[in-house]
């Protein structure tokens, strides 16, 4: 892949092919964390599996850097008498895009293959309303099973988690393509910050803990579970947003945010102003591309859930544009990613022991 290391390709790699579905996220934290414990002074997690690895600074403040490990999916709901499964989201899955698609299902026999039906489009022709996008209670999953006790043959119950078993893929212009890369390629750049700083010959004052929260797909608990007991005293988060640049989209409703164009900063809301302004001032001064997004009530990240954490943590979102979200086809930008990991890494080494970050009345 153009522009990083093949040890860099194989994490990311391994990372976006290990299936880490919400509330099921150690597959996927282990390869994480495997990772960094060569270049972390400290590697740990918390009772839920929310992983974080630690760089000791000059001093005893610290930084949190946070992403998330979880991707969506689906859950086991029903097995008929045909051994059919019904299936139930994890997270934000699209039934819309759900059909003909091939699962890896998460048993206790290990992974099973499956594939979500698509009834064949000359059996539809009569029936109007079989060319609707399906609600997800009319998916049926075929893991080539006759009964319920074939399916429990193959160790599958109500209960078990999947996900798609599409990988990444490299478009032509430095384009990266899969599912998971929601937010399994925060993992990935957070982690490389981590490594360069530890490479570095110049030590941050402030201490950084590169935090991968589990559960952010269904409300941010790793996340309020983390923060409360590492206690930042500021943090950046990173997440994907929508790259807004495909055909049908309405910069007026949906804002404008091109791929290749740099990661976004967001304004409002839990973006604590004095953050923003430092974010703005690295950039300028590393010549970093940055596009803008407003926040008018919530980020919908895990930066909802870190900055109202104990008496409040100065806090930011850096976003990583992305097109086709929840979907099988996620894509993102190289340059993109290399940009967001050349900001985070100059704006924790930006750190001084004045910097406070807290709102004055004069």
């Amino acid at each position: 892949m153009t522009g990083m290391q093949n040890d860099d390709r194989e994490f990311l790699f391994r990372l976006l092919e290990t299936p880490s579905p919400t509330g099921f996220e150690m597959p996927g934290q282990r390869v994480w964390a495997d990772w960094l414990r060569p270049h972390a002074a400290e590697v740990a997690c918390d009772a839920y599996g929310s992983a974080w690895a630690t760089l000791p600074g000059k001093s005893t403040r610290s930084i949190m850097l946070a992403a998330h490990a979880d991707e969506i999916g689906y859950m086991i709901k029903h097995i008929d008498d045909k051994g059919f499964l019904r299936i139930d989201r994890v997270g934000g899955s699209d039934a819309a895009t759900a059909r003909g698609r091939r699962l890896t299902l998460l048993g206790d026999k290990g992974p099973v293959p499956g594939i979500i039906g698509n009834t064949a489009i000359h059996l539809r022709r009569d029936d109007p309303g079989a060319e609707k996008a399906p609600a997800v209670h009319d998916l049926w999953v075929d893991v080539g099973a006759s009964n319920p006790a074939e399916v429990a043959a193959l160790g599958l119950r109500v209960g078990h988690p999947s996900v798609y078993q599409d990988g990444p893929l490299e478009l032509a212009h430095k384009r990266l393509v899969g599912r998971a890369l929601d937010n399994r390629i925060g993992s990935y750049i957070i982690a490389q910050v981590l490594k360069r700083l530890a490479r570095s010959k110049q030590k941050p004052v402030f201490s950084l803990v590169c935090l991968n929260a589990i559960q952010e797909e269904i409300g941010g608990h790793g996340a309020v579970m983390a923060a409360y007991r590492i206690k930042p005293d500021l943090c950046l988060c990173l997440d994907v947003t929508h790259a807004t640049d495909t055909p049908g989209l309405e910069p007026a409703k949906t804002g404008s945010v091109k791929l290749g164009g740099g990661p976004t900063v967001t304004h409002g809301t839990a973006n604590h102003p004095q953050v923003i302004k430092r974010l703005l001032e690295v950039a300028a001064a590393k010549r970093i591309p940055l596009q803008h997004e407003a926040s008018s009530r919530f980020t919908g990240t895990d930066t909802d859930k870190i900055f109202t954490s104990r008496e409040g943590i100065p806090s930011a979102l850096v976003s990583l544009p992305l097109r086709c979200m929840h979907s099988v086809v996620e894509t993102a930008h190289l340059d993109d990613i290399a940009h967001t990991i050349d900001l985070l890494g100059a704006f924790v080494l930006s750190l001084t022991a004045k910097d406070l970050f807290h709102q004055t009345l004069t």
